[in-house]
């Protein structure tokens, strides 16, 4: 079968498509002994994957492997008892495996892909808007609070933007120029700040002061500090990510003074610790799908060969919304 494997850790050049890749055998090794396979039509970029081309994201992936960590296509074989059957369209994770003619999923992290969306579409869904969601929920979201958004044009910053509502909550969006502005605004946002300007005192402007009750930081770096400023009293704050490279430091008496709340999120380690929680979460991801509140913007669209520039164009930042790769 055609894959792009990765066979060193030197960047995005090294995602190769390849034409004589063995089929996968056996289970997803997140789900020993429960084989599901997919004729995959779609793949999606996400920002894990392109630090695994160096070897820098905390889940190693050991050379050689097959690169990307999003689906959507068909289901080819589902284990007795998952709730998926042969030749129903389905979207879910992959990591590492995506791009690929077949891919090994565990069946505990796909979700049916509604007809009214596109594989394409479907395989920009499960880590961003599960990200999103949990995000929110983790943040304990309250109808009527004002959220925080950094990196909102990016893929888990657009699917905040479009499951806000599902929690009643107005978004102040964190963007870096027009183009960004008018994705963010098109997507629902409340309120634009930009990144490039004093976007702290215009949160604080616009939230008469008082600051917001949630962050959600897609983003880390030199912004952090600023972000746990934006936040009023008994705020929250969510990590979900360092996009912008830099892991933050910070003084703990920052949180002591102003009882603030900061959590960091992992879907999979929770799910470990408290079974349920993926389900939980998928349950409320594709109840979002049934009922078309879920339309992921499609930022770049590329074809299998193509996969190294995919994933240059995530480290230029230069998407709006998500990266995805045609397989079929």
């Amino acid at each position: 079968m055609r894959a792009v494997v990765v066979r060193e850790k030197t960047g995005p050049g090294a995602a190769v498509l390849e034409h004589d890749v063995p089929e996968p055998e056996g289970a997803h090794p997140m789900s020993p002994g429960e084989r599901m396979l997919i004729d995959v039509r779609a793949a999606a970029i996400c920002f894990p994957d392109l630090l695994q081309t160096r070897g820098l994201y905390q889940h190693i992936a050991e050379v050689p492997y097959i690169c990307g960590s999003e689906v959507a296509g068909v289901v080819l074989e589902a284990p007795p008892g998952s709730g998926f059957s042969a030749g129903e369209r389905v979207l879910g994770l992959a990591r590492p495996g995506a791009m690929a003619e077949r891919a090994l999923v565990p069946p505990g992290y796909v979700l049916r892909l509604p007809d009214h969306l596109t594989f394409a579409e479907g395989a920009a869904v499960y880590i961003n808007y599960c990200t999103a969601w949990y995000a929110l929920y983790r943040a304990g979201a309250q109808p009527g609070e004002s959220v925080l958004l950094q990196g909102a044009a990016g893929g888990v910053g657009t699917a905040v933007l479009q499951i806000a509502p599902a929690f009643g909550v107005r978004v102040i969006a964190v963007v870096s120029s027009d183009e960004k502005e008018t994705l963010a605004r098109s997507l629902g946002a409340a309120a634009v700040v930009r990144s490039t300007e004093s976007w702290l005192e215009q949160t604080r402007a616009i939230t008469d002061g008082k600051g917001v009750q949630v962050v959600i930081d897609t983003v880390g770096g030199e912004r952090f500090t600023d972000s746990l400023r934006a936040l009023r009293i008994g705020g929250r704050l969510v990590v979900v990510g360092f996009a912008e490279g830099e892991i933050p430091t910070l003084k703990i008496n920052r949180l002591l003074l102003r009882n603030l709340t900061l959590t960091g999120i992992s879907m999979d380690v929770m799910d470990e610790e408290f079974p349920g929680t993926v389900a939980m979460i998928n349950a409320a991801v594709q109840r979002l799908l049934d009922d078309s509140t879920i339309r992921p913007p499609i930022g770049a669209r590329l074809p299998l060969a193509d996969a190294a520039e995919a994933l240059r164009i995530m480290e230029r930042r230069q998407a709006l919304g998500k990266i995805v790769v045609d397989v079929a």
